[in-house]
């Protein structure tokens, strides 16, 4: 089975799909990014869903994989290419951004000699379960199977066999042969038909068009904007919310359990997302995530969740999916996610913290008409901060005082009482920073341990934890204070393998879960940052371009990294690691750190956030 980091990304806006290096289709969920996958193979095999097209004696030994492959520039538009005996051929994957219909282009182009090609379209609804009822329309064949349609059209001859849809054909230098997959709910008519080439040229537009208003600038210019599209591609577009990742139940251990969907969107990436699009100049993007963010945190502050739907839903019933046998026998397969109901009292922080950024970027005499729910939720906080909950890491064992929970607190009532005495917005500033002051008070008695010399996961633990990394950029303390210098050396000493940073160790058991799991590159982001606010530059620049080093051949990163197999771990593209790449990269190049709920400005460039948010109803 392919790698992890095997994988490149194609999208619309609206759902993904991930290309294998050998020309195979793996995921694709239609039509949105939780919808079912039509094509699951990526976590069984062919017969839970593909599409492979490649040359037909491709390098089996290679596993078929290409020569090279790369993105057009600017774009998401994928050009693989294979060179064989005979000759070399290119095969271009690309999904036009959504308007009435989804397609899915791929457009095989001969570029010497001659190359004989074989596509192979294996159509599983229900991720894989569903074989559906195959016949010959048009130029082409429709597939139907309860609620899905889909339509393959193209002029190359199609073959049905053994329940796939196979083609075989010869393609010459300055030949090209395209195929169109199109979706439609089975109820509806056959959906319009597309000009292949046309849809190319528009899509690459579309593409270079909004990477142009990128204001990134300076030595990481290409891997920034190479995330900025990944989040982009990761982007729900009718809503404005970005999901964690585009795939589900990848494991963060090879034939471990530690499988989750991540195709959903989480609070807690709300002031990484908006700090990122903030500082590349993308208002618009940062506008439509914060008013996702303030739709779905409408209600009663104490029905808060950590994570939700595309469109703001709040149940995500977890199950697992008996009948694939996960991603190189990492089962379970799971469907949904059961951490969502979570009490995580870090979400509080999250929340008020971007908002108190969206703040800071909007134009002078703005009004904040979300003031009445966040005053809402820092009430109820009030009453809950000293609680145990389940932590940033969503562990399933016991609740527990975690020390990274209780700095998001003081976070929350930070931002309340600066909105209050430099925005002039109405509130308890006095109330909320005597409980500010209490909340710190607990930290530095309750969350510090001077054995160590460092903070740890948990009061009365011995235990270390990444989060605590972030006690400086929220700006709970000074980045040079004596027991955050404490905490880096510590963390650097006791969690790490390889140089790079754990979530904690796993071995405790106090997560409720079995097994291991790789590094997790957000942590090793943060230590960039940590050693960037010490004064530790070069510290700090080596190791965030030994992460760079990471990423897949197409600048892509997952979740986590094997520091053993050296091999990617986790979902991808991973949203929660490509956010702090685009801001160490603009710290670095800065040359200082910035608090999470100050803008960064890059060359002086940032524009304002649009002045009218979607109003949130009153009385939440």
């Amino acid at each position: 089975m392919a790698r992890i980091e095997d994988y490149a990304l194609i999208g619309d806006l609206h759902t993904a799909a991930l290309v294998g290096r050998n020309g195979s289709i793996d995921w694709m969920c239609l039509p949105r990014f939780d919808s079912p996958a039509c094509f699951a193979s990526l976590l069984a095999d062919s017969e839970a869903g593909r599409w492979l097209l490649a040359p037909a004696n491709a390098d089996l030994a290679n596993g078929g994989n290409c020569t090279r492959r790369r993105y057009r520039e600017d774009t998401l538009v994928l050009d693989t290419e294979w060179e064989v005996d005979g000759g070399s051929v290119r095969v271009t994957d690309f999904m036009p951004v959504r308007d009435d219909a989804v397609d899915l282009v791929r457009i095989v182009e001969g570029l010497s000699g001659e190359v004989a090609m074989k596509m192979e379209l294996v159509l599983r609804f229900d991720y894989g379960r569903v074989v559906p009822w195959v016949r010959k329309h048009g130029e082409g064949i429709s597939a139907v199977a309860g609620p899905d349609s889909a339509y393959l059209t193209t002029h190359a001859p199609l073959e049905g066999k053994d329940n796939r849809t196979i083609s075989e054909f010869t393609v010459r230098a300055g030949q090209k042969v395209p195929f169109v997959l199109r979706w439609a709910p089975s109820h509806e008519p056959e959906p319009r038909r597309i000009d292949p080439s046309r849809a190319l040229a528009n899509t690459s537009s579309f593409w270079r068009e909004w990477i142009g208003r990128s204001q990134i600038q300076g030595r990481y210019k290409e891997p920034v904007e190479r995330s900025l599209i990944t989040l982009k591609a990761l982007t729900y577009a009718p809503t404005g919310g970005i999901v964690a990742a585009a795939t589900t139940s990848l494991p963060e251990q090879i034939g471990g359990p530690r499988n989750w969907d991540y195709r959903y969107c989480w609070l807690r990436d709300a002031t990484l997302t908006l700090q990122s699009l903030l500082a590349a100049g993308y208002t618009e993007e940062a506008g439509a995530w914060r008013d996702w963010l303030l739709r779905a945190i409408a209600g009663d502050p104490a029905d808060l969740q950590i994570v939700y739907g595309l469109d703001g839903a709040r149940r995500l019933p977890e199950m697992d999916l008996p009948w694939l046998r996960g991603y190189e026998n990492s089962a379970p397969v799971r469907i949904g996610n059961a951490a969502a109901p979570q009490l995580q009292l870090d979400v509080w922080g999250e929340v008020l913290d971007g908002l108190s950024l969206t703040r800071a970027a909007s134009p002078e005499g703005t009004v904040d008409n979300s003031w009445d729910i966040q005053v809402a939720l820092m009430e109820y906080l009030e009453g809950a901060w000293d609680q145990p909950d389940n932590g940033l890491w969503e562990v399933r064992g016991p609740r527990r005082h975690f020390t990274h929970s209780k700095v998001m607190a003081w976070v929350a009532t930070d931002r309340m009482v600066k909105a209050v005495r430099t925005s002039g917005l109405p509130g308890p500033a006095d109330r909320w920073a005597g409980l500010r002051s209490t909340i710190h008070k607990e930290v530095m008695t309750k969350g510090f341990d001077e054995d160590l010399h460092s903070f740890v996961q948990s009061y009365g633990s011995k235990e270390l934890d990444a989060s605590l990394l972030l006690i400086p950029r929220v700006g709970f303390l000074p980045p040079d204070h004596p027991r955050v210098v404490g905490t880096v050396d510590a963390i650097q000493d006791r969690l790490t393998e390889d140089g790079l940073v754990l979530r904690y160790r796993t071995e405790s058991g106090h997560d409720g879960l079995p097994g291991d799991e790789g590094v997790f590159l957000a942590c090793s982001f943060w230590m960039v940052d940590a050693l960037l606010g010490i004064g530790r530059t070069d510290q700090a620049t080596a190791l965030f371009e030994r992460l760079l080093s990471l990423r897949n051949d197409v600048g892509l990163l997952s979740e986590e990294w094997d520091p053993r197999t050296r091999r990617q771990l986790g979902n991808t593209p991973q949203a929660f690691s490509h956010f702090p790449l685009i801001h160490c990269a603009l710290q670095l190049q800065h040359g200082q750190t910035h608090d999470s709920d100050t803008p960064i400005h890059d060359g002086g460039k940032q524009g304002p956030m649009p002045e009218n948010p979607s109003p949130v109803p009153d009385g939440q």
